[in-house]
């Protein structure tokens, strides 16, 4: 059982042994059997097995009669790392830059067995950088942050961390050496202010930047690492990977925290849940289940956390199988595959071609298959008929069906599809037919009202959905939607 940071625990000296533990110190028979009855009253212990490796196991009792099993406890923590990132920019508080620094920086650091339990944007300004420091210090074992490094005079990160630790600027002509080669190499005109990146902390462990001109920065200070980066991201990227993630792996014997994603569509999150109540209720306690809804599309993500990293691995496999026993229907892939790049690896492995015919989409759906690298192979190409007389004349939807059911309408898309196959001569076609708004909605067919059509050989299938009002939003819908109907034909589901 778990009491703060600590388990207490109880088995059997073979199970210990088996463990390899040794440390014993034995004690009378009442002496034992009082701290035995001390520990269970004060922490209700209820462990039928001993912790895994690295757990610290105390042997505090024995019966003196050798036919009496010989009792166990064990003390064990499991040493939470913590970690706190810190974005420095104007641009990222007026939402002029969108941060996916600290997406990138969170998901690595989750993967090393870290808890990143806070996340702060802050201004460009010496103040709040000071203060920003000041309250983090202590609070966590590593602080890293990004932003700020620049050659322009608003980049004042550097002169602050001086300011802060106690330290100099003085000039690093390795890293000198590197900005003018860089320059040299693009045939760039080099100033002062680029000859300044090469400015760092005298206290500091300078990081060299292989990809920019701003290197990375190593502190150390009242037991919390600190450092700092470029906010420019493959920069920021390059460091962590060359530099930071390396060196913590050195210094942290982590605990393994595995995630395992899988990903659903087809049902509503609070549906969802309804049906995997009775999967969480079996849960162990060493894993989470976590609902990640986005666009019509659920993540299920399971995050297990222990040292035992083979037993965590062996119970993530189990309860992914279980997952695909319990609503095998919604599952399209795993690990963040997208829709898109799923039907790229069933077309693949088909031999199978697709094309798109799009009206409301506007080109959305085939973005997206042809985001996916080497969709070449698979994608023939798209007609965006957002014209009725496109319809007519490209794809071969009849007149009669524009005049009677209108373009949004399920013989208007079955005819898009159709035609868009025959054209294009491939396996599969999709086609899409509808109101993204805000305008255009009618009574019969409001904002939100689409339809979509799969072809293949083996016929069009036609489904109308109603979404909301949103125009971006219901563009992204209407394009994850017609994915599925397409991923399902394929996939014979």
């Amino acid at each position: 059982m778990k009491c703060g940071n600590s388990s207490v625990g109880r088995a059997s000296a073979s199970q210990a042994e088996g463990r390899g533990f040794e440390s014993r110190f034995p004690l009378s028979s009442s002496e034992a059997l009082a701290k035995e009855d001390l520990m269970l009253r004060s922490f209700s212990v209820g462990v039928s097995h001993p912790p895994t490796s690295p757990d610290i196991v105390r042997y505090v009792g024995r019966s003196p009669k050798p036919w009496r099993r010989r009792v166990f406890f064990y003390s064990f923590t499991v040493m939470s790392m913590k970690a706190q990132i810190i974005t420095i920019g104007d641009e990222l508080l007026i939402g002029q830059t969108i941060d996916t620094n600290s997406a990138w920086i969170g998901a690595e650091l989750s993967k090393m067995g870290f808890d990143i339990f806070r996340k702060i944007s802050i201004h460009d300004r010496r103040e709040d950088i000071l203060k920003t420091l000041a309250e983090v210090i202590g609070k966590s074992d590593v602080v890293l942050i990004t932003g700020g490094l620049g050659p322009t005079s608003d980049d004042i990160t550097k002169q602050t961390l001086c300011e802060y630790f106690g330290t100099r600027l003085v000039k690093d002509h390795e890293v000198l050496d590197m900005i003018e080669e860089m320059f040299r190499k693009r045939n760039w005109p080099m100033n002062e202010n680029n000859r300044r990146q090469a400015d760092v902390p005298e206290s500091c462990r300078v990081l060299k930047n292989a990809v920019g001109t701003a290197p990375g920065m190593w502190f150390e200070k009242d037991k919390t690492i600190f450092v700092s980066m470029a906010g420019v991201p493959h920069e920021m990227m390059y460091i962590m990977n060359e530099h930071v993630i390396p060196e913590l792996r050195k210094r942290f014997s982590s605990q393994t925290i595995i995630h395992k994603n899988i990903m659903t569509y087809g049902i509503g999150e609070s549906s969802l849940a309804e049906r995997l109540s009775g999967f969480e209720e079996t849960l162990p306690p060493e894993v989470k289940l976590a609902y990640l809804p986005s666009y019509g599309i659920i993540k299920l993500r399971l995050t297990a956390t222990g040292t035992d990293k083979r037993y965590l691995e062996n119970i993530t496999d189990q309860l992914v199988k279980k997952l695909y026993e319990t609503i095998p229907e919604l599952i399209y892939g795993e690990d963040e595959e997208s829709f898109e790049a799923a039907i790229g690896r069933l077309l693949k492995e088909k031999g199978a071609s697709v094309c798109t015919a799009e009206s409301c989409t506007g080109g959305k759906i085939a973005s997206l298959l042809t985001s996916i690298p080497g969709s070449s192979v698979y994608y023939m190409g798209s007609v965006i008929a957002y014209d009725n007389q496109v319809k007519r004349d490209l794809l071969g939807v009849s007149a009669e069906t524009l005049e009677k059911y209108g373009a949004v309408s399920r013989e208007c898309v079955e005819e898009m599809a159709a035609g868009a196959r025959r054209l294009m001569k491939t396996d599969y076609s999709i086609a899409t037919s509808g109101i993204a708004g805000p305008d255009g909605g009618t009574i019969e067919k409001p904002v939100g009202t689409i339809w979509i059509a799969v072809s293949s050989e083996s016929g069009t299938r036609a489904h109308k959905f109603c979404y909301g009002t949103g125009r971006n939003i219901n563009i992204n819908r209407f394009s994850i939607a017609a994915l599925h109907l397409l991923w399902k034909q394929i996939s014979g589901r």
